[in-house]
């Protein structure tokens, strides 16, 4: 029996009217292949887990949404699926209708393939603390695997420089809920695939600097 999240439910029905569609196909087709999925909600997205682990998530934001494999970095791309990641965040690129997602028997494929990773229990061997010279920053471990659901934050926020990563981590640490540090991090997404730091509308140049 298809079992749906309330939150999520929620997530979708206040998300922009362009993503609604790509969420509600992306969801319908999970559950499609795979009918013992569980929704679950993690780091402010809809994520969906099977055998006890994190399959795949989506995400909406202002201009476009995404979707994502959790364990992307081990899996096969038979169709170059996950080159798209230059392009946005997510491993399929930005979804700005459901015209952009990769035909359904390709996901089915890929999603398949995510489901065999969890069934026999193999996992993702996730990054170490990031260095930079003698200076390091500790990142938190929720913040790596967010970032491995988007490729282009990730790139970007490791060459960030030593203060720029910092800023953002204790941002984080900073906050008093789980709820606000949710949102901060989802904030953190956007600004960092568009290569700001967390600081960036006091940086020279902003209007009003």
């Amino acid at each position: 029996m298809v079992s749906y999240n309330p939150r999520v439910d929620k997530y979708i029905a206040d998300a922009a009217d362009f993503a609604k569609p790509i969420l509600i196909h992306i969801r319908e087709l999970i559950h499609a292949v795979c009918p013992d999925v569980e929704e679950a909600w993690k780091w402010s997205f809809p994520v969906f887990i099977y055998k006890g682990e994190i399959m795949c998530n989506m995400s909406a934001f202002k201009n476009h949404a995404s979707f994502g494999f959790w364990k992307a970095s081990i899996m096969p791309d038979p169709d170059s699926l996950f080159s798209k990641e230059k392009e946005g965040m997510g491993h399929v690129g930005k979804l700005l209708s459901i015209k952009d997602l990769p035909k359904d028997a390709v996901l089915k494929k890929y999603i398949k393939a995510a489901m065999k990773l969890n069934d026999e229990g193999i996992k993702v061997v996730r990054a170490q603390p990031i260095e930079k010279g003698k200076k390091d920053v500790v990142v938190p471990d929720y913040w790596v695997k967010l970032l491995k659901e988007h490729r282009e934050a990730e790139k970007k926020f490791a060459a960030f420089s030593y203060s720029h990563r910092k800023e953002y981590v204790t941002w984080f640490e900073d906050a008093k809920t789980e709820a606000t540090r949710n949102k901060r991090m989802a904030q953190a997404i956007e600004w960092i695939t568009e290569g700001k730091g967390r600081n960036w509308k006091y940086e020279k140049g902003q209007p009003g600097n």
